[in-house]
């Protein structure tokens, strides 16, 4: 079986789908594993590494999506790529299925068996394929050091023969694993934690990390079965916002992580409760892509608006590329490694498995995953 990646064509995506040490690791499966010439380049990545770990460096990138058997991307691939991979060919790569209708139906033109990583079953055997969660925990950790590089105070508390220099406040929202990162990268930093989630049972999580968490009696909020939290009513949000408006008036930075599956993320921050926050305060939307948790951010801008920052970047965990290639190789890799015959060697599609049935979006000339017609009606 040929498994290629690509090199990924969006400029401001610098994580490769393969490493050199994952690589290696296709290869003592038995696999022929090639990889695009400069896939690694973002996360410094020589080609010379792919190579030594008995990867072949391929600069004739159609011939090989041609060739292949097995793709592995970061990113979904462009559309007039589709029509380059051959029948029954296997695709596994972050798909936006929800959003990119026209894509899927492409893909299962073609007949091609697509996989996508944000529909990994949330399940203790799937955690070690769970790309959303390793990406957003990398992000948790790098917003926390944007927030603080941007800053014009320092996070710990400080007590020096000068004075003494009291903590930053820093307040999350969003409980899930990119808010948990950020609360215990923020705590080890120094800074005065709270956070905020419509679920409750996070509470635990929250406090401990050493933070404390915010309450707010919203009646009946609950989770999905993937475990993101549920869309709630406007009633609700108009609550939640009410005492939401008081903890960003008193804090340094506040970091929104509040995303809907599959749908565009709410507005918990709006423009009148930045109006109220410190001159000098930073937020940062983690939920720009999908739609913003902060009223008046914009994709990849910093946003200043009364003397508050609003940091919009795009591909946060592509910031630390090279750790975030780590993590989300090491996540194909086993997606790879749990469903490899070591007979024929090659990746077998069982579809009565619950990893593969919960992840795959099209197969056999169809679109087969049934969240992504329930929630896109196709």
């Amino acid at each position: 079986m040929l498994i290629f990646a690509p090199k990924e064509t969006d400029p401001n995506e610098p994580r490769a789908a393969v490493t050199p040490d994952t690589a290696a690791r296709l290869v003592k499966l038995g696999a022929t594993v090639a990889v695009e010439s400069g896939i690694g380049g973002g996360a410094f990545y020589p080609d010379a590494t792919y190579e030594k770990a008995g990867a072949a460096i391929r600069s004739d990138r159609e011939a090989a999506l041609r060739e292949a058997d097995l793709v592995l991307r970061v990113r979904k691939p462009p559309a007039e790529e589709v029509a380059l991979l051959k029948q029954d060919a296997i695709h596994i790569s972050f798909l936006d299925p929800f959003n990119e209708t026209e894509l899927v139906d492409s893909l299962a033109g073609h007949g091609v068996s697509a996989l996508s990583m944000e529909l990994v079953p949330r399940s203790t055997r799937a955690q070690k394929l769970d790309a959303l969660s390793s990406q957003h925990s990398i992000a948790g950790y790098a917003m926390v050091l944007m927030a603080a590089d941007q800053l014009k105070h320092i996070l710990p508390m400080m007590v020096t023969p000068s004075g003494t220099l009291q903590p930053a406040r820093v307040f999350i929202i969003g409980a899930g694993v990119a808010g948990l990162q950020a609360i215990a990268t923020a705590k080890r930093l120094g800074a005065r934690v709270e956070a905020f989630d419509t679920r409750p049972d996070v509470a635990e999580q929250v406090e401990s990390l050493g933070a404390r968490f915010v309450k707010v009696d919203l009646g009946e909020t609950g989770q999905t079965s993937q475990g993101y939290a549920k869309a709630l009513t406007d009633e609700q949000l108009a609550k939640q916002r009410e005492a939401m408006a008081d903890r960003c008036a008193q804090s340094d930075i506040v970091i929104t992580t509040a995303q809907l599956f599959g749908r565009k993320a709410p507005v918990v921050v709006t423009a009148d409760m930045v109006q109220r926050m410190k001159p000098g305060s930073i937020i940062v939307d983690y939920a720009v892509e999908s739609g913003g948790n902060v009223e008046g951010s914009e994709p990849g801008k910093d946003v200043v608006t009364g003397n508050v920052t609003i940091i919009g970047y795009r591909n946060i965990p592509g910031r630390l590329a090279s750790s975030a290639s780590q993590m989300y190789a090491n996540n194909l890799f086993n997606f790879v490694d749990e469903f490899w015959d070591a007979d024929s060697k090659a990746f077998v599609l069982n579809r009565d498995d619950e990893i593969v049935s919960g992840s795959l979006v099209t197969h056999g000339g169809a679109m087969v995953n049934e969240m992504v017609k329930s929630i896109t009606g196709a």
